[in-house]
């Protein structure tokens, strides 16, 4: 999918269409999760601290993650893909791997690039956004097919072409050379693809290891054999949530960490999973971060059993100095439960620790599970009225709108919809009784659009 998380907000957000638009987390310690293609011609990308890219581009929208609508939209994607093949292997909300010969769905290069055609048009009509296809003879050059394709573009790289389609290219195209390893060829003389085969696999061993360098000359050859994993086990169930400023209360702490264990719960429940081993992570105000575990005598979701755990493993953990960032986790996963709660609440079978240093710069990036919830979530805090720009509101005389701002008392909101023009603004006070959070509303005509009030 093209600029994901963004393009969605565009196409939920009539005004916001062809604009600047940055998804990501708000506050001091937010980073970009995704940036629109006009944002990206300012230099904005994700991962960037997102100080960073309101300097870049001030004008810009800047919009907090809405993951459930997102997801709804992945879940589309998917069973679309699904329909083309058995074998579909998801690298993240956005992306995926199919094998179209598995249901044969594709046998050569024409009928691949005509299931490529349908299945774009399909996205196109099942969300109103579009989506780019690579299409190859492995994964790795399909990777890097879809990449050439953006935006909303196809690119079938024929067999037989690839050694000379990979040539030229740097060697950070390949899968595993991140900064890192690049800099180290490039100071080696070796800079793009082609220069890694000339090296030769002997080479490559001796300057990043055998098994490194044993991937990197086949990946330079065009060989890749990785097969289209249809299925991933889930080992584990996690929420975590950065914080704009230091907790330093030791009570703040506790309900926070309550709170990401109600979280938690849910998301277990909502995939039918239970676990035995609880994790505890917190990062401290001096990026020190300690991981603290428990394992129960049985899985459990109950959020009782989880919460007396979790409190258990924070009493053993030092949280003097303040904290920034909390996460909890299940782990040890099944398909049932332990209905001896009350026994392996009090008596855990075991506890494991570890502590680690994290450098600064070493935050989740976008897609994973902590990046998720750290760059700032669609939480909705009705008794506080505290509003975030980009959330669903409802006006109970203005219908469907969204948050473009607050301060000072006010909240602004924009009331528009996906099916409507753009819309009008209104300010209003924070405690303003008719405004409440909504839900989003489709990107596609599912059912007649909601009034807009008055004119």
């Amino acid at each position: 999918m093209d600029a994901f998380f963004a393009s969605v907000e565009q196409a939920s957000k009539p005004s916001l269409r062809g604009k600047a638009v940055v998804v990501g987390g708000l506050g001091p310690r937010g980073v970009v999760a995704t940036a629109s293609y006009e944002a990206r011609v300012f230099g904005v990308h994700s991962a960037m601290p997102m100080a960073q890219a309101r300097r870049l581009a001030p004008h810009a929208a800047y919009l907090v993650p809405r993951f459930t609508l997102y997801r709804s939209i992945s879940e589309r994607v998917m069973a679309l893909l699904r329909e083309l093949s058995p074998l579909v292997e998801p690298l993240s909300l956005d992306e995926a791997f199919v094998d179209l010969e598995a249901a044969g769905a594709a046998w050569d290069e024409d009928s691949a690039r005509l299931a490529g055609v349908r299945l774009r048009a399909d996205i196109r009509a099942a969300t109103g956004l579009t989506g780019s296809v690579g299409l190859a003879a492995s994964k790795m050059l399909a990777k890097i097919a879809s990449e050439q394709a953006k935006p909303d573009g196809l690119v079938l790289i024929e067999p037989g072409t690839e050694r000379a389609l990979l040539g030229p290219m740097s060697v950070r195209t390949l899968p595993g050379v991140g900064p890192a390893t690049g800099d180290h060829l490039r100071r080696a003389g070796i800079s793009t693809v082609g220069e890694l085969a000339e090296a030769g696999e002997d080479e490559l061993v001796r300057l990043l290891g055998k098994a490194h360098g044993h991937a990197l000359y086949a990946m330079a050859l065009a060989h890749d054999e990785r097969p289209v994993v249809a299925e991933r086990e889930t080992k584990s169930v996690s929420v975590e949530d950065t914080y704009d400023v230091d907790i330093h209360d030791r009570t703040r702490v506790g309900l926070e960490v309550q709170r990401l264990v109600d979280r938690c719960v849910g998301r277990l429940r909502g995939a039918g999973l239970s676990g035995r081993t609880i994790v505890l992570k917190v990062r401290r105000y001096d990026f020190s971060t300690l991981t603290r575990s428990e394992t129960l005598r049985g899985p459990t979701d109950d959020p009782a059993v989880i919460r007396e755990a979790a409190a258990r493993l924070l009493e053993a953990v030092d949280t003097t100095g303040g904290v920034r960032l909390l996460g909890v986790g299940v782990s040890g996963l099944a398909d049932y439960t332990q209905e001896d709660l009350f026994a392996q609440a009090a008596q855990p079978s075991r506890a494991a620790e570890t502590d680690s240093d994290e450098a600064a710069g070493t935050r989740g990036a976008p897609g994973a599970q902590g990046a998720e919830d750290g760059a700032g979530t669609d939480r909705r805090e009705p008794a506080e009225r505290h509003w975030r720009a980009g959330q669903d509101v409802r006006h109970a005389d203005w219908g469907h709108g969204w948050v473009q701002g607050s301060g000072l008392g006010r909240v602004t909101v924009r009331f528009e919809t996906p099916l409507s023009e753009p819309g009008r603004v209104r300010t209003f006070r924070v405690e303003e009784p008719a405004l409440e959070p909504a839900d989003p509303l489709p990107l596609v005509a599912e059912a007649d659009p909601l009034p807009q009030g008055p004119p």
